[in-house]
């Protein structure tokens, strides 16, 4: 299989080296703009299936490929679908070469997200990619690159950004209505059990292409191998693949979080606390974690794969692995202001409290009795899905009617990618030693106190058990380098498996 490459793609593509310098207006004539816009699914075992359920109830769209690297998932999907089946592809390179093709939603594994983006967009395809946007920050800020050049419509699957509740409750803390915003919190109290131990490395199935599998990641053998077998899911707890809960949950509520603030770069700084503890498994990314963004106003995000309690963790039935809270969220958002706070309690909700715990209001984005009445931002209340927003910038040709265009979800990734550097880069160390570290961060040392006592309530001595104490980064968002941190910069991309190669030159 060879490597794809830009001169491949304009040879080979609907409209040749002329569908590049098109205009926007131009293209819009020619492709999507009142015709039906033809889409392939990339990877559809868990995710992605969502994504086919969307798309397949959007007017004007059809799904004419799919394409994953398990021939088994395919075969499960083609029988589901019967006799609407579109053509399948194992190989990404050879479905990108279809000129009957127009977009791509895509959502496989972290570390295929950029290469994938940017190789759909040098193919004249427009593009929905799954969150966390990028696998490093060097890939971030590439597929911002690939979609500038080739005037691509990206959108990323942080799809909060299309929840009119939510964006209701972004514009009454942006209007002043609870004054100035205190800190911004995210958080992930979502019980992980443990992977299993293994012994060494795991057979792939036959029904896998493992060596597309891994693509720009080293091609080495599984060491996992749980209910999920020893390639899919939890690939997510492995550093060459994926980014932890951090990474999994975490640029939904992290980007909440800085759309709330309004922030429009990688936070200056960051310092992240956490471990994998209470259990003994084969994974990598911790279970317990907790990251500190420098912004002008803060930014703390929360990590809790373990249950309430110990007792919690053994229970049996409904409530097996029950979850602690912060103000009534548990993978959610908490944005404290100075006369309030906003409880984000869901994907689609905003839930504004007074001082005193008071509901005062709630935006949940649900159609009044007059169906004619505007919401605070001028728009019909459940105004549609995130693919449906997707889709209508794909006609339109508008980058700025993405909700979550490429851009976003670059900057959001990014801030996941910095806290785990910290956490990666940091040592292993005693409570005391920690909290003497943070003296000068309250914000931190009171997160920390209330992770140590989850921890002790899931009878985790801190003592024996370590925690690691992360390496505070100062982080420069327009060169988007670290600041006299080598180490930290050598982690801002990594060493790609040839052909697998995001290229510094989209």
């Amino acid at each position: 299989m060879k490597n794809i490459s830009r001169r491949s793609f304009l040879k080979t593509s609907v409209l040749g080296a002329t569908a590049f310098s098109l205009s926007a207006s131009s293209w819009a004539q020619v492709a999507g703009a009142n015709s039906d816009i033809r889409v392939a699914q990339i990877g559809f075992r868990g995710q992605g299936g969502g994504h086919i359920s969307s798309l397949r109830k959007i007017k004007g769209v059809r799904l004419v490929a799919l394409c994953d690297v398990d021939k088994e998932v395919i075969g499960k999907k083609i029988k589901e679908l019967g006799e609407n089946a579109p053509q399948t592809y194992t190989d990404i390179r050879k479905l990108l070469e279809n000129k009957d093709v127009d977009a791509v939603s895509i959502a496989v594994p972290n570390h295929w997200h950029a290469l994938a983006t940017v190789w759909a967009c040098q193919a004249g395809k427009d593009v929905y990619v799954e969150k966390p946007a990028s696998h490093n920050i060097f890939e971030g800020r590439k597929m911002v690159e690939a979609a500038r050049k080739y005037n691509r419509i990206v959108q990323c699957g942080t799809q909060c950004r299309s929840s009119v509740g939510i964006q209701e409750g972004v514009k009454y803390v942006q209007d002043g209505k609870l004054g100035k915003i205190i800190i911004a919190r995210g958080f992930c109290y979502k019980g992980r059990r443990p992977i299993g131990l293994v012994d060494g490395p795991q057979q792939v199935p036959d029904s896998i292409d493992y060596d597309l599998w891994c693509g720009p990641a080293p091609k080495e053998p599984p060491r996992r191998n749980s209910k999920n077998g020893p390639v899919h899911y939890d690939w997510h707890w492995f550093w060459a693949y994926g980014n932890g809960d951090y990474g999994n949950q975490g640029p939904h509520q992290v980007d909440i979080c800085r759309w709330f603030l309004g922030e429009d770069a990688i936070a200056p700084f960051s310092m992240a606390i956490g471990g994998r503890l209470g259990y003994k498994d084969s994974a990598e990314t911790p279970n317990t974690i907790i990251v500190y963004h420098g912004y002008k106003i803060p930014l703390l995000f929360e990590v809790r794969g373990l249950p309430k309690d110990k007792a919690s963790q053994t229970a049996e039935g409904k409530d097996a692995w029950k979850m602690d809270d912060f103000r009534g969220a548990s993978i959610g958002n908490v944005i404290e202001c100075e006369n309030g706070y906003v409880v984000v309690p869901s994907y689609t909700t905003a839930i504004v409290y007074d001082k005193d715990g008071k509901e005062i209001t709630r935006f949940d984005g649900k159609k009044k009795k007059d169906t004619n009445v505007k919401t605070p931002l001028g728009l019909v209340a459940e105004s549609g899905g995130h693919h449906d927003n997707w889709i209508a910038a794909i006609r339109s040709r508008n980058i700025k009617d993405l909700k979550a265009e490429v851009l976003e979800g670059h900057l959001s990734a990014g801030l996941v990618h910095t806290g785990n550097i910290s956490y990666r880069l940091g040592a292993g160390k005693k409570p005391g030693e920690i909290k003497e570290a943070l003296t000068d961060n309250k914000n931190l040392a009171e997160a920390f106190d209330r992770m140590a006592g989850h921890l002790d309530a899931n009878c985790v001595d801190l003592a024996a058990d370590k925690l690691q104490l992360g390496v505070p980064l100062k982080f420069n968002p327009q060169t988007e380098r670290f600041v006299d941190n080598d180490k930290a910069n050598e982690m801002v991309s990594r060493n790609y498996r040839k052909p697998f190669v995001v290229p510094e030159n989209v």
